[in-house]
């Protein structure tokens, strides 16, 4: 059993699995989320629920964080009931994708006042988080990345160092997504032409995956999520969306043309009028096959 406690606080979706595989893994743990339920539906030893960001701070070493929004990591980190406020807390890891901006914001504000800091956003889905294979992307002091790798590889086989400015590894994660659903988009539209070409999507998928049209999209998402017909993936449209528009705050930032970018962020804001923020990301083909009077799925006899 560590010594160290850990803290962490948003058990949704992704939150939850990333703070069970902790626990099991002997970890003294610190528990917090908005939603009561999520509280109270958390298995494991030696977990301890807090009523606050600021109580958990107050006993827990490390804190990890998994939230929704820009927002929400802001009044978490620095509100009223923040973080900021704990008295034992040392060390600050952000896995959610919150953007350059806000990450930067945070992680000064937190080592002014003596917390270590490091940026570490998630890729890998629902699956990932549950079977401890996401990709970690984290950028903040060197030594302190050394010393929670250990903690980190528990959530994630792939980890990546980004850089030693905190918010460099937020600019690698909206790069990321924003070309996962520039692949799902074009994808769905591709496969809704060949549909109404008459081909076959199964078979498009399997020639797709060992030629030059692979992606992220038919590689995993097609499979296990749209031709079945399932649309669970685990990835809400309201959050695609909002990973769109961090990457386009930070092209204003810098001062790089998006051309294509903003093609895709107004697509994926159609959807989400469509459809709802709710709704999974992978629902973006329906409103596809909408227009061309088609429906791509699996043949009945496979």
């Amino acid at each position: 059993m560590s010594s160290t406690r850990i803290g962490f606080i948003g058990l949704g979706a992704m939150g939850f699995h990333m703070a069970t595989r902790i626990s099991k893994a002997g970890y003294p743990l610190a528990i917090y989320d908005t939603r009561k339920e999520a509280l109270e539906s958390f298995q494991g030893e030696d977990v301890w629920i807090q009523s606050s960001p600021t109580e958990v701070a107050d006993n827990a070493d490390i804190v990890l964080v998994s939230l929704p929004s820009p927002h929400a990591a802001k009044e978490v980190a620095l509100g009223q009931n923040g973080l900021i406020h704990g008295s034992r807390i040392k060390t600050y890891i952000d896995l959610s994708t919150t953007g350059e901006s806000i990450a930067s914001e945070i992680g000064e504000a937190l080592f002014n006042k003596g917390i270590q800091v490091l940026d570490s956003p998630v890729s890998g889905g629902v699956p990932g988080a549950q079977n401890g294979s996401l990709s970690l992307m984290v950028s903040g002091d060197k030594t302190l990345y050394d010393q929670c790798h250990p903690l980190l590889s528990h959530i994630g086989n792939k980890i990546f160092y980004i850089g030693s400015k905190v918010g460099q590894a937020q600019a690698m994660k909206v790069i990321n997504n924003l070309l996962s659903s520039a692949a799902l988009a074009l994808t769905s539209e591709a496969m809704v032409l060949g549909v109404k070409a008459g081909l076959d999507p199964t078979v498009m998928i399997d020639v797709l995956n060992v030629s030059s049209g692979r992606n992220s999209a038919t590689q995993d998402k097609f499979k296990r999520s749209i031709l079945n017909r399932k649309f669970d993936y685990g990835f809400k449209t309201g959050l695609a969306y909002k990973d769109i528009k961090l990457y386009l705050e930070l092209a204003e930032k810098l001062n790089v043309p998006m051309f294509l970018g903003r093609s895709v962020g107004s697509f994926w804001n159609y959807v989400l009028t469509q459809g709802g923020e709710d709704e999974d990301n992978t629902c973006v083909i329906k409103y596809i096959e909408h227009w061309a009077g088609v429906v791509v799925e699996e043949s009945k006899g496979r």
